[in-house]
């Protein structure tokens, strides 16, 4: 089978299904496995992927998130005639369920259940450890100037509150809401977590944000945004770590 991934949480997951031979492409930001993925020929971005350079390499699948990728290119690598596979999960059941689905149109169940069932065990240990344990006020930001943060309908805000942390932009309407500095003061959140990606957030903008808002500089840390926001064989990871901030921040 010939894959062409545009999503580097994908592609992450070929590899780890096994299916690193089956891999014909992939995009610029897909960078796991370190010292694997270099080898694979890259198409464009997750936003600008070449279509045609896409259509010549004769995929016989090509596999999209919904967020990272964009509606156009899945519908012109459609009428192309061009098979696709799109998911969008925003939480760990959806994970599970997503590895196991491409487990089965990929033919590597039995690593794809092996991953999902990791996935299944891992956020169900969470759940019991927390059980009755107040919950733990959070803000999760992923760009500065402006300021931007997460609502309850994202993955990373889904893998902390499964932790026991309470989102306190959870409810505002749009999924990446723009937030002013101080409403975050106002909100005054035990744990805030600046992500290390799509914004590269560093120590010196926590010590910005501490002196600006005047949180505790104990409470605003950074936090790895691959594990929080990638979805895959990743997750399993991700889930330990997201219980590791909420419970530090008790």
């Amino acid at each position: 089978m010939r894959i062409i991934s545009l999503c580097p949480s994908l592609t992450e997951l070929v590899f780890d299904l096994g299916l690193e031979r089956e891999l014909v492409a992939a995009t610029t930001w897909c960078v796991h496995p370190k010292g694997r993925v270099e080898a694979v020929l890259k198409v464009g971005g997750t936003k600008n992927p070449d279509i045609e350079r896409i259509a010549a390499l004769a995929p016989d699948i090509v596999l999209l998130n919904e967020e990272e990728n964009r509606i156009e290119d899945l519908r012109a690598l459609e009428e192309r005639g061009i098979r696709c596979h799109s998911s969008f999960p925003k939480h760990c059941a959806d994970t599970a369920a997503m590895v196991r689905d491409l487990g089965q149109v990929l033919g590597s169940t039995p690593a794809a259940e092996s991953i999902a069932l990791d996935i299944e065990r891992r956020a169900e240990r969470v759940r019991r450890s927390i059980a009755g344990l107040a919950s733990v006020p959070f803000a999760y930001f992923v760009w500065r100037k402006p300021w931007i943060s997460v609502n309850a309908d994202t993955f990373a805000s889904a893998l902390l509150e499964q932790a026991g942390g309470l989102n306190v932009f959870g409810r505002l309407f749009d999924r990446y809401p723009r937030v002013e500095l101080a409403d975050l003061a106002r909100a005054a959140p035990a744990l805030v977590l600046l992500s290390t990606e799509p914004f590269s957030f560093l120590d010196r903008h926590a010590d910005e944000l501490s002196e600006t808002t005047g949180l505790a500089r104990e409470r605003i840390r950074i936090a790895d945004g691959e594990l929080l926001s990638w979805h895959g064989s990743r997750t399993p990871r991700g889930i330990d770590y997201a219980e590791q901030l909420i419970s530090s921040a008790r």
